[in-house]
């Protein structure tokens, strides 16, 4: 029976129609216990709201706004606070079409994130295998299945619409296939703010290639969704940058916000206590940094006599510390600076617009005039995935390892949205 049992996963594993659905439904069933399961047997801590097992529990922070939309429409006042029109239209206008099909909107929500998930999955997988190679596909398809952070791939969010309206305009693009590049990358573009990424990335990319005078055209055809949801804040509220103004409840500022990257910093190596009282008051966190730096160099000074595998180990094991005592100002930083060296070390061996875009992507992140969730943001770029997984195929030791932390981090940050804790 155990050899049966190994023989399927492995088939299911090989195939290449059943390994994205694999992979999908392996990590919603993570998720979904995690919320489902898990949450309402913790007590919340301090902040946040005990679970409750339901469809509650994927309706949260962002999700309350896409509610807002979906069933009341649309508010702004020019009065520097927050207001719902900051958040793009799609997907609310998609779950208010199943609304009206008799579902409620935590039921048509989840249904429309996850379905658009599984099919960003299938678009990453066939994409890589064009054009690399199968074992980079699947490592590539894995990683943005169990990150961390496609939690918000399966509540009431916008990352699997967008990513994969995203990822199908960069796929036609590299495909030759315009049409659908302006398709989907209009509809991006009308799901979330990063979706402007596309417009540069596209005419760089065109002219890097010397492609036609049809790909310039595709590529400022993606405007089009933005463009049209400017066009109605003009006729809604006399205002066409409405969902820019409103942006100022979140984000007063708009630029490189070099204190927030100073914070995170001094959060990562002195402590977030230590940083509110700008002097080491706890010695503690800054000698376990200090401590674990060094043992660092030490492992990679010594690894030839170690061995590969347990200088491997050693690293992970350093790595899961330094998580511990750093948290998520450590998994913001890594995410944004670790994906702008992945881009720049492989932009020889992936496709031009995937390296183009990525790059286009973090000057948006860069720009954006705050630091939180920036895991999040950086997430929903698809190329960064797609490099980790290249990164990951040629060295699977550190794959299986870095599978794992993310599975302990999925379950983590899934029980954390569920009690409405911040994530990301």
């Amino acid at each position: 029976m155990a050899q049966k049992e190994l023989a399927i996963s492995k088939y299911l594993l090989k195939n290449d129609f059943l390994f994205p659905i694999t992979i999908w439904l392996t990590s919603r069933l993570v998720i979904w216990s995690a919320m489902l399961l898990l949450a309402p047997l913790l007590d919340a801590p301090p902040g946040g709201k005990d679970a409750i097992f339901g469809w509650g529990v994927f309706d949260a922070w962002d999700s309350v706004h896409y509610r807002n939309i979906a069933i009341l429409g649309y508010e702004y006042l020019n009065d520097g606070k927050g207001h719902n029109v900051a958040f793009f239209p799609l997907f609310p206008l998609i779950v208010r079409g199943m609304m009206n099909f008799g579902l409620p909107f935590e039921i048509a929500g989840v249904i429309v994130n996850n379905a658009a998930f599984l099919a960003t999955l299938y678009c990453v997988y066939f994409w890589i295998k064009k054009f690399h190679n199968h074992q980079e596909a699947r490592w590539a398809t894995a990683v943005l299945a169990w990150c961390p952070l496609s939690m918000f791939t399966a509540v009431i969010y916008t990352e699997g619409l967008y990513l994969f309206l995203s990822t199908a305009a960069l796929q036609a693009f590299d495909q030759q296939q315009y049409t659908w590049t302006a398709i989907c990358g209009a509809m991006a573009t009308a799901t979330r703010p990063t979706g402007l990424a596309l417009l540069p990335a596209f005419l760089i990319a065109a002219w890097q290639q010397k492609r036609l005078p049809i790909a310039y055209l595709a590529g400022l055809a993606t405007s089009g969704g933005i463009l049209l949801f400017s066009l109605y804040c003009h006729i809604q509220f006399g205002d066409p940058l409405a969902f820019i103004h409103a942006q100022k409840g979140w984000r007063s500022t708009v630029g490189f916000d070099w204190q927030g990257w100073w914070k995170m910093l001094m959060q990562i190596t002195v402590g977030t206590a230590n940083w509110k009282y700008g002097w080491i008051k706890y010695p503690l966190h800054p000698l376990l940094f200090a401590a674990i730096i060094i043992v660092g160099f030490l492992i990679w000074r010594d690894r030839q006599r170690l061995g590969a595998a347990n200088a491997d180990y050693g690293f992970a094991v350093l790595f899961l510390l330094l998580w511990i005592l750093a948290g998520d100002p450590l998994l913001n930083t890594i995410s944004v600076l670790g994906s702008a060296y992945l881009l720049w070390h492989f932009r020889t061996k992936l496709t031009p617009i995937t390296v183009i875009y990525g790059f286009c992507g973090l000057g948006l992140i860069f720009a954006s005039g705050g630091t939180w969730s920036l895991s999040r943001i950086a997430y929903g770029i698809v190329s960064f995935s797609i490099a980790l997984g290249v990164l990951l195929s040629r060295y699977p030791r550190y794959g299986y390892l870095t599978l794992c932390f993310f599975t302990i981090l999925l379950a983590s940050f899934s029980v954390r949205f569920a009690q409405e804790l911040w994530v990301g």
